[in-house]
């Protein structure tokens, strides 16, 4: 090969197979995630280490991620969403931060029979769907850190291909965010926590490619976890945040070992020279690629100043972790491993990262009619508004979230299902932090650009309806094959929408993760961009919750005046109504507030409706759209005493601005130009509560 002037052997090959996937190089995507806007005044750390960093005041930092572990849930949906999460988990404390809150983005296929899905798709979706939510719960309540939000969407695309997108944030110090980059030529490496196993050998590789008949036979390459290792390793990790003796740490997650050395070293300028022996093992008789490759859970690789290594294995041994060391730091830039007294590889370790190839593809849009687009306009009628609240991507997810702890820490002011967004306390300040992860919708596959742009837009409204400024995200591509022309397109378009948004709204992209390749032999998946958004609310006294007081006027931020129901996007109004949010409720003039998106401004009525235990009498004017998403669109309630300054402080913000009524009673009441809608709370609860 022309990088190493003579031919790889086979555990270097098994080494360049990993590191060269899709999962690792990011060789389809990393030309295109190039044009994002990723610098920021609050910018610490951004994309290109294990998380992003941005700094929140007071000498803290916000540090956060999402990760996708698709393929793996896809085969064994438990063990697959639990060390999505337990990987994610890493990532964070990885960087010396504290993980304080999880949350997730979870596509399924349909769990019921329908003209798209037969009975035994919809046996095996329930399966996964099962699963996955146990993994989850099963991770995240053993180790101690909050599930706090998400979202969770279906289309039949995701039959045998669900997505697993796990988001984790925690809180560090300034002067204690480690990097991963190695220096320092005799400094040691120090392998820790689990012994090495042959689970997830080539795990990488697997989630880089599509998924087909032998999907059994791929279940050795799923992780598997151990939630109570986990938190003592995060534990004994945190304590070492900002000692003087740690250079550099890394977590082994896809590819294993091969990845913490390569990247470590490339990182660094520097290499690395590892004796494979000394790699504490749980099974005997493995060979030196199983070994490099294996991706077992729960390890960290820490770079230790030469000599202070044995203040760091006592620290670890306080925490029952053994703590190996296995090589040390050298000033030549190659990973050189050996095994028996022979060597094993010896490759740069720039090779193995950024030397990866790199593509640039045609692409064109899909040419065949999708059925998943949104329909035209719905007739204004009690029925359309009761059966949107009971379809599966817009009823009550409480089933799914009552199993997971979102009050562990108590940092938790606003958890799942009762906010656009959680709320997060920041100990020791009057500041809280606002999270959400959405998604985009079915147009995603027609219209990638608008459904990602419009997907960043839901975010930041999220947390800006709780009084939040918006101020970084992460993001998870989820897409097909990029080998295809549509495919391709479909990825090209959702990154240009994703830029589009986050300079239109002046929100930097902190970090982010790419997994292609999401389809079965029945097709690909519908395109889906999640976004990970972080907003400050500078004083959580002044959060605004998502319901109103009967008395209180209603009122909608926004553009009102779309008549039908396709999703329309403008973003430099929407701009303009996520800044005006924190303005209002540092005013103290939002009573409550919550975005339209899914089904429309009736059905976002009659979700403040079922929240606030209270009715509404509203009235709408000339051509409004009942069941239009058209994105950018906020209602706030607000004391009629202040209806005349939210109208003043929306018109010097150039935001359009129009009374909707008034709260109050034991109905939700909607008139209009193509009639009136009048609907019980009882009625709205059962239809929002229908089980899954």
């Amino acid at each position: 090969m022309r990088l190493l002037a003579r031919e790889p052997n086979e555990v270097e090959l098994g080494m360049f197979g990993a590191m060269w996937s899709e999962h690792c190089a990011y060789k389809n995507s990393a030309p295109l995630l190039a044009s994002l806007p990723t610098r920021g005044e609050r910018v610490l750390v951004g994309p290109g280490e294990n998380a992003g960093a941005l700094d929140i005041g007071d000498g803290l930092a916000v540090v956060f991620k999402v990760e996708s572990h698709n393929h793996p849930s896809a085969i064994e949906p438990y063990q697959g969403a639990a060390t999505g999460v337990g990987g994610i988990i890493r990532d964070i404390f990885t960087m010396g931060a504290r993980p304080i809150a999880l949350l997730n983005g979870l596509r399924f296929g349909s769990l019921t029979v329908d003209e798209r899905t037969d009975a035994v798709a919809a046996t095996r979706n329930r399966y996964l769907f099962g699963g996955v939510v146990s993994g989850i719960a099963g991770y995240g309540n053993c180790i101690g850190i909050p599930d706090v939000g998400g979202e969770i969407f279906f289309d039949p695309s995701y039959s045998g291909n669900p997505l697993v997108n796990a988001m984790c944030v925690g809180i560090a110090r300034h002067e204690e965010i480690t990097l991963a980059r190695a220096g320092g030529a005799g400094n040691v490496l120090l392998l820790v926590g689990a012994a090495t196993g042959r689970d997830g050998i080539q795990g990488a590789s697997f989630a880089s490619a599509t998924l087909g008949e032998d999907r059994e036979e791929r279940r050795p390459a799923v992780q598997v976890g151990n939630p109570f290792l986990e938190k003592l390793l995060m534990e004994a990790c945190l304590e070492l945040a900002g000692h003087d003796a740690v250079v550099a740490m890394q977590d082994l997650g896809a590819a294993g070992l091969t990845c913490a050395l390569s990247e470590l070293s490339s990182r660094g300028g520097c290499g690395a020279q590892v004796d494979l022996d000394l790699v504490p093992r749980r099974e005997s008789g493995m060979s030196p690629y199983e070994v490099l490759l294996s991706e077992s859970q729960e390890r960290m690789l820490i770079v230790v100043r030469a000599g202070r290594e044995a203040e760091l294995q006592r620290i670890f041994a306080k925490y029952e972790l053994h703590a190996a060391a296995i090589g040390q730091v050298i000033d030549e830039p190659v990973v050189r491993c050996g095994a028996r007294g022979e060597v094993v590889c010896e490759l740069p370790g720039r090779a193995l990262t950024d030397e990866a190839p790199r593509y640039v593809r045609d692409g064109h849009p899909p040419t065949e009619v999708d059925a998943r687009q949104a329909e035209s306009s719905q007739p204004a009628s009690a029925t359309v508004l009761l059966e949107l609240l009971a379809r599966p991507n817009i009823r009550s997810r409480k089933p799914v979230w009552r199993r997971y702890d979102h009050m562990n820490g108590t940092r938790t002011m606003v958890g799942p299902g009762a906010g656009d967004a959680a709320l997060i306390r920041i100990k020791g300040t009057k500041r809280a932090l606002a999270l959400s992860l959405d998604g985009s919708g079915p147009r995603a596959f027609h219209e990638p650009r608008l459904a990602t742009a419009a997907a960043v837009v839901e975010g930041a409204l999220n947390v800006a309806v709780c009084g939040a400024r918006p101020i970084g995200l992460t993001n998870c591509l989820n897409f097909p094959s990029p080998e295809t022309p549509e495919g391709y397109w479909q990825l090209s378009e959702a990154v240009a929408g994703l830029r589009d948004a986050c300079e239109a709204l002046g929100i930097p992209v902190a970090s982010g993760n790419v997994s292609l390749y999401n389809e079965t032999p029945e097709g690909p998946i519908l395109p889906a961009t999640l976004i990970g958004m972080v907003g400050l609310l500078e004083d959580r006294s002044n959060a605004v919750p998502m319901r109103w007081t009967a008395g209180d006027e209603l009122w909608l931020l926004g553009a009102n005046d779309l008549a039908d129901g396709r999703p329309a996007l403008f973003l430099e109004a929407a701009a303009h109504v996520v800044a005006l949010l924190p303005e209002l409720a540092a005013a103290g003039i939002l009573r409550g507030a919550h975005d339209v998106s899914l089904g429309g401004l009736a059905v976002a009525l009659a979700k403040m409706a079922i929240a606030s235990g209270s009715g509404a009498s509203v009235e709408l004017s000339g051509s409004a759209a009942l069941f239009g998403e058209a994105s950018g669109r906020v209602i706030v309630a607000v004391t009629a005493d202040d209806g005349a300054a939210l109208q003043s402080a929306a018109d010097e913000a150039a935001v359009p601005v129009t009374r909707l009524g008034v709260a109050g009673g034991d109905a939700l009441t909607i008139a209009g130009s193509s009639g009136e809608i009048d609907v019980p709370l009882d009625d709205l609860e059962a239809a929002f509560s229908t089980a899954f």
